[in-house]
């Protein structure tokens, strides 16, 4: 890893291939960090050499969605949904003829502080994983949520986090599997397990199919396989969900956690231990997780193609997702107030009162 941006905020060191693997798979990367409050973009400079970070304020995100132009963003109190306009990227104010896609809100949902983890499109609407509650919900607008699903072992619904439910697939717009720290009800029980009590549940039966997990995180499919990350042994696996076994794609010496899968290529989020952790100081790699990025492996071989490690600023990834057919994207938030001047009507864009000072800020 020998290429890297200057030392200023968001500042990552990288392997010199990255951005050329970007240019031919013909996509960018977005995480989000809850921890330093931002949704960031990382894509590749056309000259193939550099990458280019673009940071977005949002309280602590954490799961994104996507669907065609359609860009989903959990945060502490919302769920914010934002749309793909590449003439309006094209016409950016502040640098025209510079983006190939811009990602402006359209609709929020108030979902209050239910800590959202991983969400999805549904069939019925926006699906989420209320990790609060303990349950699979619907987010529609009518309600702050709809419980629509719970593991067998949640006798009833509060807000009391009783076994840490994270990750979710849907397949065919329906809840599919999900992941959870433990099989707790009791609240914050599952933290007495978080090491070695985690569960993969099929939803529609309701039963397990993997107990024991150390920590996992992230369930994906690909090529009508499931994937996911063990967070507390550093591995990403490949799961037989018809006999509950797994086997191991790679092994990695940190903290995993946020997947997504590209063109036979893995993107993982690494994360630095928490300091002072007592929970983290138990972990086999405890003395060693010390850098935060993103880890990119070629999955029928293994083999780790190449990093994306923070210098400065970011510590903690959730979630990894990728946007594909898009070499240099931009991502407005509800916070600036440019976000109200791009307008989007069928068949038509407009840049409104583009003489405004918040455009030179």
């Amino acid at each position: 890893m020998n290429q890297s941006q200057s030392i200023s905020p968001f500042s990552s060191t990288f392997s010199p291939q990255i951005p050329e693997l970007l240019i031919q798979l013909n996509c960018s990367i977005v995480i989000t960090t809850y921890q330093a409050g931002k949704v960031i973009t990382i894509s590749p400079n056309p000259d193939k050499e550099r990458l280019v970070t673009l940071p977005r304020t949002f309280e602590k995100p954490m799961g994104l969605a996507m669907s065609g132009d359609r860009l989903a963003v959990a945060t502490k109190n919302e769920l914010i949904l934002l749309e793909n306009n590449k003439d309006l990227a094209v016409h950016y104010p502040n640098k025209k003829n510079t983006y190939d896609s811009l990602y402006s809100p359209r609709v929020t949902y108030y979902t209050g502080n239910v800590d959202m983890h991983d969400i999805a499109f549904g069939k019925q609407g926006m699906l989420a994983v209320n990790t609060s509650f303990s349950c699979l919900c619907l987010v529609n607008g009518i309600h702050n949520f709809q419980p629509i699903w719970k593991p067998a072992y949640i006798s009833d619904l509060a807000s009391e986090d009783r076994c840490h439910l994270n990750g979710l697939v849907v397949e065919n717009g329906e809840p599919k599997y999900v992941t959870a720290l433990g099989t707790s009800n009791t609240p914050q029980g599952w933290r007495d397990s978080i090491t070695n009590g985690g569960v993969l549940i099929d939803v529609l039966s309701n039963e397990f199919i993997l107990k024991g997990l150390p920590m996992p995180h992230s369930p994906a499919m690909y090529n009508n396989s499931l994937y996911m990350l063990l967070s507390a042994s550093g591995e990403l696996i490949k799961v037989n969900t018809e006999d509950g076994n797994y086997e191991t794609v790679r092994q990695m010496d940190g903290f995993c956690r946020g997947l997504a899968i590209h063109g036979d290529y893995a993107f993982i989020g690494m994360s630095k231990l928490r300091k002072n952790s007592s929970t983290f100081a138990k972990l086999p790699f405890a003395d060693n997780a010390d850098q935060c990025g993103i880890k990119i492996v070629h999955l029928p071989t293994g083999a780790l193609t190449g990093e994306i490690m923070y210098q400065t600023s970011v510590d903690e990834i959730y979630e990894v997702a990728i946007l594909p057919n898009t070499i240099r994207p931009n991502i407005l938030n509800t916070i600036n107030p440019i976000h109200k001047y791009s307008l989007a009507i069928p068949g038509k864009t407009f840049w409104a009162n583009t003489n405004d000072p918040v455009f030179n800020k």
